[in-house]
C-alpha cells in the first residue's frame, strides 16, 4: 500500500523541521483492567501504520494497569500517558480529544485487541474517499473457556469501500455504534463540537458521540475486513454493570436535546426531524441491548421508561411504529400495553434458546411474524 497524503504530509512537517503531527492519534480509555491491557496496548504499539501516538488515558486506576503503562511508555516513545482521578469514560475521553494531535482519531478499549494493519487500512479507506469517518466491521472475541472469534458484520461487502451520505442513508443510524472500529478526522469533530458526555460513572457515552458524527459526516466509508477482536468475556465491563440503569437512556435524551437545538440550523428542519426519526427508531435496539445487561431486578423498571418515552414520541408523531421491522413492532407493542406481562413472557421464552425465541415470535404475531424474525436471522433482509 503506497503512502498516504497524511503520512506525506507528516514526512513533509519532518523534513522542513517542524514538530510533526502524527497520522493518527489512537486514545485507550483505561480503567482497573490490568488482566488484558498488556496485550491490548501490544496490538497498538504493533500497527503496520507506524505514524501514530498512542495516548492512555489513567482514569484512576487502583490495580496494576498504571505499571503497566508505565512499562510500555519506557518501551515505546510513541505512547503518551494522561492521570487523573477517576471521573469516568466520557470525560477520559475528552481529556484524549483535547490532547490528540494526530490527523484522524483512533479509539481501542483497554480490553480489546486491534489487529495488525487496523489503522493501516482504516486510513487509507478514509483519504481515498475523502471520507470524514472510516469504519470496519470486527470480530466478537472470547479467550474462556476456549479461545473463538466470530466475525460480526457492520458492513456488508456491497457496501463497503464506496463514500456514503448518513443523512440519505438511515442504515447507518440502525448500526451499533462500536466507536472503537473506526478512524475519525479529528478537524472535522473539532469543527462540529463533538465531544463525549462526561456523566461521572456512566456507561454507553459512545452512543450520542456516535450519532452525532454520523449525522454531521459528509461522507462515511467501511472497509469489510475486521479490525479488531471485541472481547466479550470482561466481567468488569460496562455491558455487565446492572447499576447503570438509564446511563443509555441519558445518551437519547442527549441526542434528542441536539437534534431539537442544533440540527435544525445546521441541516434544517425537514432533515432535523428525519434524523430524529431515525434515531428513534434505533432507540429500540440500544434499549433493548442496555435491557439484556441489566441485573433482572431492573428489569420493568427499565421498561416501563422505555414506555413512557416512546409514548410520548408516537404522540407527538415523531416516530411511526410502521418505521420498525415487524418483530420489533411486535415487542414494542407488548412493551408499551403492559411492560410487566411483556416481561414476564419474555423471561419464560429467554431461558429456551433459539427455539423459545421463536416460540416468543409465534406467540406475538404468529407464522408471519416468525417468517419475517427468521428471514433477518439468516440474512436474506
Amino acid at each position: 500500500m503506497g503512502i498516504s497524503p497524511a503520512d506525506a504530509a507528516a514526512a513533509g512537517d519532518r523534513a522542513s523541521g517542524n514538530a510533526a503531527a502524527p497520522v493518527a492519534s489512537l486514545l485507550m480509555p483505561i480503567y482497573n483492567v490490568e488482566r488484558y491491557l498488556e496485550e491490548s496496548i501490544a496490538s497498538a504499539r504493533a500497527q503496520t501504520l507506524r505514524d501514530i501516538e498512542i495516548i492512555c488515558i489513567d482514569d484512576g486506576s487502583t490495580d496494576g494497569s498504571p505499571q503497566i503503562i508505565a512499562r510500555a511508555a519506557a518501551e515505546d516513545e510513541r505512547i503518551r500517558v494522561i492521570t487523573k482521578a477517576n471521573s469516568g469514560y466520557g470525560d477520559s475521553m475528552n481529556r484524549g480529544l483535547d490532547a490528540a494531535r494526530g490527523a484522524y482519531i483512533a479509539i481501542l478499549e483497554p480490553d480489546d485487541i486491534m489487529y495488525p494493519r487496523a489503522l493501516e487500512m482504516l486510513v487509507a479507506a478514509a483519504e481515498n474517499a475523502d471520507a470524514m469517518i472510516a469504519k470496519g466491521n470486527f470480530d466478537l472475541y472470547w479467550s474462556t473457556p476456549q479461545e473463538r472469534r466470530e466475525f460480526f458484520e457492520v458492513a456488508r461487502a456491497e457496501r463497503c469501500g464506496v463514500p456514503v451520505r448518513p443523512r440519505e442513508d438511515p442504515f447507518i443510524f440502525g448500526q451499533k455504534p462500536s466507536i472503537w472500529s473506526a478512524v475519525y478526522r479529528r478537524a472535522f469533530l473539532a469543527e462540529n463540537g463533538i465531544r463525549f458526555l462526561p456523566t461521572p460513572g456512566a456507561a454507553f457515552q459512545d452512543t450520542s458521540f456516535s450519532f452525532k458524527a454520523y449525522a454531521c459526516a459528509e461522507r462515511v466509508v467501511y472497509v469489510h475486513d475486521p479490525v479488531l477482536a471485541y472481547r466479550q468475556d470482561n466481567e468488569g465491563s460496562s455491558v455487565n454493570a446492572s447499576n447503570k440503569v438509564y446511563c443509555v437512556c441519558e445518551e437519547y435524551a442527549e441526542i434528542e436535546r441536539w437534534l431539537s437545538a442544533e440540527a435544525p440550523a445546521r441541516f434544517g428542519a425537514d432533515a432535523a426531524a428525519r434524523l430524529l426519526r431515525s434515531a428513534l427508531v434505533a432507540k429500540y435496539d440500544s434499549y433493548m441491548w442496555s435491557y439484556v445487561r441489566l441485573a433482572p431486578q431492573f428489569h420493568v423498571e427499565f421498561l416501563e421508561r422505555m414506555a413512557a418515552e416512546y409514548r410520548r414520541a408516537l404522540d407527538a408523531g415523531e416516530v411511526a411504529l410502521d418505521d420498525m421491522k415487524p418483530w420489533k413492532r411486535a415487542n414494542l407493542k407488548g412493551i408499551l400495553r403492559d411492560p410487566e406481562a411483556w416481561e414476564r413472557a419474555n423471561a419464560s421464552y429467554a431461558t429456551a434458546g433459539p427455539a423459545g425465541r421463536a416460540l416468543h415470535y409465534l406467540k406475538l404475531g404468529g407464522p408471519g411474524l416468525l417468517l419475517a424474525y427468521a428471514r433477518n436471522r439468516l440474512g436474506h433482509e
